[in-house]
């Protein structure tokens, strides 16, 4: 799994210093990172901006991984996971953003955000437990 996660305007911060924040102070967001806390075999990514591209050394990452096919989960659907599934697609890779999956400050932000990503990233909506992640993974 690849996190990417926002630095916040900190250019100094890295990933681990931002989760044991998360994780270890009493911040609004505390419950949520604790059920996605990435385990070891994890690797990360920290974006200056909305798309986890823009900026970053994801598609190296990517590359190096042999990626094919993406799952983009995350906050901000209508900024950052859409941002990312346009230069996703652009990149040619296959999109899957499980509609269960995201969020953004309304839910008529998450279906606009949903919708684009269905029209123009031509991304599969179905929610997370109709994907066949086993399956997903054999083909990676």
């Amino acid at each position: 799994m690849v996190y990417c996660n926002d630095n916040f305007g900190k250019w100094r911060s890295d990933f681990r210093s931002l989760l044991a924040h998360c994780l270890n102070d009493e911040v609004r967001g505390r419950p949520i990172a604790s059920l996605l806390a990435p385990d070891e075999s994890d690797y990360f990514v920290l974006k200056p901006k909305h798309s986890g591209f823009h900026s970053t050394s994801l598609d190296v990452l990517l590359a190096h991984l042999g990626a094919r096919t993406l799952v983009l989960t995350g906050i901000a659907g209508n900024f950052c996971v859409a941002f990312t599934a346009h230069d996703a697609y652009m990149r040619d890779y296959r999109l899957f953003v499980p509609r269960d999956c995201i969020a953004s400050e309304t839910r008529g932000d998450d279906r606009h955000a949903l919708e684009q990503m269905a029209r123009t990233c031509k991304a599969d909506l179905r929610p997370s437990a109709r994907i066949a992640f086993p399956r997903l993974k054999r083909l990676a």
